[in-house]
């Protein structure tokens, strides 16, 4: 059985920043696919990544034609905020769509590191409700306020479209996209998917409440505040370069049962 101290110091094994974004970029699509959050082929998970010398922005994406849990740490696309592809060992490119989107959130917010979109079936069913994502459990109450909202434009192939879906996003870190799915934003590739995990449950809980047809009991709007207020507190102190044990769980996981996601 491993200490606690060895366990701790498995996820320690990339010194190098790039290599360690690489690392965590390819854990979450591994873990995307399996809590079952994928879809074929297509949706994606982003990471920043050192700029240009240029000053040019640069990001990880998956390469076009992977599922989720073929993605490795190697073969990951680097492409710039251009759309210019800087490196492509898979050899088959990126989706169009996913730049789009992607690299609207990189361009505009410098506080993101990770982008996280996925279309699952609770999250595609919230996102075409009306009032989007309810305030009824702890796990929803997480995102109490702190929600933006973009309007559905069909298949994300306009570049036009990234100002306003920036502009939408404002500097929230969770969106709805209307009749569409669900976004994430984070400091670490962790943040972004641990709020993706959450607002995934959330959607899932909601809708079994709905269909079970059984009167709704709503916290307070006082209690709600409060513990969204928790829950940013909790993050604050497991953000970026600061130890997080759920992430670390996360990646033991992965190195138990999908050890090939870091080559």
């Amino acid at each position: 059985m491993q200490t606690a101290s060895q366990l701790h110091s498995t996820t320690e094994a990339a010194t190098d920043p790039v290599d360690k974004v690489r690392i965590d970029l390819a854990a979450a699509y591994r873990l995307v696919a399996h809590f079952g959050l994928d879809d074929s082929i297509f949706t994606h998970i982003s990471a920043r990544v050192a700029d240009a010398e240029d000053g040019t922005g640069r990001f990880l994406i998956n390469p076009y034609g992977l599922r989720f849990d073929e993605v490795t740490a190697s073969n990951l696309v680097t492409v710039d905020l251009n759309g210019r592809i800087i490196d492509d060992p898979y050899g088959a490119g990126i989706n169009a769509a996913g730049f789009t989107i992607h690299s609207a959130v990189h361009a505009a917010r410098h506080d993101v590191q990770c982008v996280l979109h996925t279309h699952t079936v609770a999250g595609v069913a919230v996102s075409c409700q009306a009032e989007g994502l309810l305030p009824l459990n702890q796990w929803s109450l997480q995102f109490h306020d702190r929600i933006a909202f973009h309007e559905y434009e069909g298949i994300a192939l306009d570049l036009d479209e990234r100002e306003r879906l920036v502009n939408d996003l404002g500097d929230r870190k969770v969106m709805i996209l209307r009749n569409h799915g669900l976004l994430t934003c984070g400091s670490t590739v962790a943040e972004a998917f641990k709020l993706m995990y959450n607002l995934e449950r959330s959607c899932k809980a909601q809708l079994a409440l709905q269909a079970s047809g059984a009167p709704v009991h709503r916290p307070s709007d006082e209690v709600a505040r409060k513990t969204a207020a928790q829950y940013s507190g909790w993050s604050d102190k497991h953000g970026h370069n600061r130890p997080d044990p759920e992430w670390e769980a996360y990646l033991r996981l992965l190195r138990r049962t999908q050890p090939d996601f870091e080559n």
